[in-house]
């Protein structure tokens, strides 16, 4: 064994786990930040995790999930890490294995993503190399702590032991463990072994190398970082020009937008609409290299650069986007102004071959959604869009083009980041949430909810303003109806709306009385669909029920 304390050898783990994952990062500059390894990886338990288990990190962080999923993967990672430097302190061959297998997942995960090629797997590769080299140079190369004092660990010249004015070889008395520890000892198999853990130079050295390894580490995987930023897309985006639309929006009716505090406003800024996506890292998509494929069961394929797709005549609208994964009351939905090209002109001019009946929306990483061919061509509002309220797509948004699909939840239609639309049919193709429990087709359901008051919240007793949203995209909102305390449904006021395609905001005055209420709200859409009360779960094909919320009247 190596004379190296448990602790030490813990963080020796730790310090080499981190120098492959810092040593990765430029080098991932080169061939992509998903073939960085902790990106890589992630990527792959986003694919693999139960569902149950990825809605409750998108229940629990919201949209900060994939935050939480990279730093639950590094705090794991640290954590055999640990271990090995364990294992690799009694057994080097041990701790190098374990960091090969490391870097074996890491390749497989990045080779295994969509589009990869070989030069994917070389951060992991050379993070790998790099975190055996700082792992054997501990336990084993020249920072060991018995490194500048050869000898040490002899039977002959330890402490306590050695030859006696005869040349009898003495054996020292095994010491309690109690004893053992403070002289700095560690039990091995056969006894106590001395280690360096009280010896100054031992532990200079032994910090010196920690510090400037961790330190090389942190600015290679900082830098790294950065240079990827640098090469990012933001001064593209910025280049880009919008062209007017052919199709102008309609103006926002007057009274649309109730302005009421902690109301949600009727269009949502860039800034706080929701993100929900697999992508780990953003994609950065070069406007000059984008292409769009539109093949399959089509009589004519097309090919589209972004400057041919600028070139058609743009529609501009507004159009409420939610998600399947929203809660009932939640806040994964958001309204905002779209410009774009329709699909239905485009599907048009492909010619989809009869049976097709399932648009597939490819992202460039690989993620795939399944829209029936017949709701993008019965003359809804569905664009490919490439500009969101005034300005060219967030990259974090699907910059530059993405889909927007009136009526439909964005997992079966809100391609993000999109490059390949395939006709296909339902029965031949699932799309990346189906076989993980979701429906293949998901119109977004009747549903409404409460903003103000807040639960839990304590109003004043007298006049109450109750306000919030309501929706039913492509069908439109008919009634909203409140009611306190199981009491009779009182009908709301809605505020004008620009479209069925959108949410409306409604209000309703409440003459509230002192004491404990509770508030409920239900919605009718224009075909005299009421939302049930039932709640249901969110798979497989979205929430349902009441939104509830209980106050405190003072």
């Amino acid at each position: 064994m190596s004379t190296i304390s448990r602790r030490r050898a813990a963080l020796v783990g730790v310090v080499a786990a981190v120098v492959a994952l810092g040593s990765a990062e430029p080098v991932a500059v080169l061939t992509g930040p998903r073939s960085a390894p902790l990106i890589a990886v992630g990527g792959l338990v986003v694919d693999l995790v139960p569902e149950p288990l990825k809605q409750f990190a998108i229940d629990v962080f919201g949209t900060y999930d994939k935050m939480a999923l990279l730093v639950g993967t590094a705090l794991l990672l640290a954590g055999f890490a640990a271990l090995l430097g364990l294992a690799a302190a009694r057994r080097p061959a041990v701790g190098l294995a374990g960091i090969a297998a490391f870097a074996a997942l890491g390749v497989a995960a990045a080779l295994t993503r969509a589009g990869a090629d070989a030069f994917d797997a070389l951060p992991s590769l050379v993070g790998a190399g790099l975190g055996v080299l700082t792992l054997w140079s501990f336990v084993a190369g020249p920072l060991r702590p018995d490194a500048a004092r050869p000898g040490l660990n002899r039977p002959d010249l330890a402490d306590g032991a050695g030859s006696d004015r005869a040349g009898t070889l003495r054996t020292p008395p095994t010491p309690s463990p109690a004893v053992a520890a403070l002289a700095g000892e560690e039990e091995v198999p056969g006894g106590w072994e001395p280690v360096q853990r009280d010896d100054p130079e031992s532990r200079r050295r032994f910090l010196r190398g920690v510090g400037l390894l961790t330190g090389a580490a942190a600015v290679a995987g900082l830098g790294g970082h950065w240079l990827a930023g640098r090469r990012g897309v933001s001064a593209a985006r910025e280049a880009v020009t919008l062209p007017a639309p052919a199709a102008p929006v309609p103006p926002v009716p007057a009274g649309a937008d109730l302005s009421l505090p902690r109301l949600a406003p009727y269009v949502t800024p860039n800034r706080e609409f929701y993100r929900i996506d697999t992508a780990l890292v953003v994609p950065q998509v070069d406007p000059v290299t984008w292409r769009l494929r539109i093949h399959g069961r089509v009589r004519n394929p097309i090919e589209l650069s972004f400057d041919e797709l600028l070139a058609r005549p743009m529609v501009e609208r507004y159009v409420t986007l939610a998600c399947v994964s929203n809660e009932v009351g939640g806040d994964l939905i958001g309204n905002a102004r779209w410009l774009g090209v329709p699909i239905k002109a485009l599907l048009d001019e492909a010619g989809p071959e009869e049976g097709a009946d399932q648009v597939v929306g490819r992202a460039v990483d690989g993620w795939t959604c399944g829209a029936p061919t017949a709701v993008l061509r019965d003359g809804r509002d569905a664009l490919l869009a490439v500009g969101m309220n005034g300005e060219p797509l967030p990259v974090e948004h699907g910059f530059p083009v993405r889909m927007v699909v009136p009526g439909l939840y964005g997992y079966v239609s809100a391609c993000k980041w999109l490059t390949e639309l395939e006709l296909t049919s339902f029965a031949d193709f699932d799309a990346y949430w189906v076989p993980r429990g979701w429906s293949a087709q998901g119109p977004v359901k009747t549903q409404s909810r409460i903003d103000t008051p807040r639960a839990r919240s304590r109003p004043a007793a007298g006049p109450v303003t109750v306000a919030g949203v309501a929706w039913a995209q492509h069908r439109g909102i008919r009634r909203v109806e409140v009611r306190v305390d199981d009491g009779p449904w009182r009908e709301a006021t809605p505020a004008e709306a620009v479209s069925s395609d959108t949410w409306v905001q409604w209000s309703w005055r409440w003459e509230a009385t002192p004491g404990e209420h509770t508030l409920q709200v239900r919605a009718t859409d224009a075909t005299g669909e009421t939302q049930p009360e039932q709640r249901s779960p969110l798979a497989p094909d979205g929430a349902t029920g009441w939104h509830t919320v209980r106050v405190t009247v003072a």
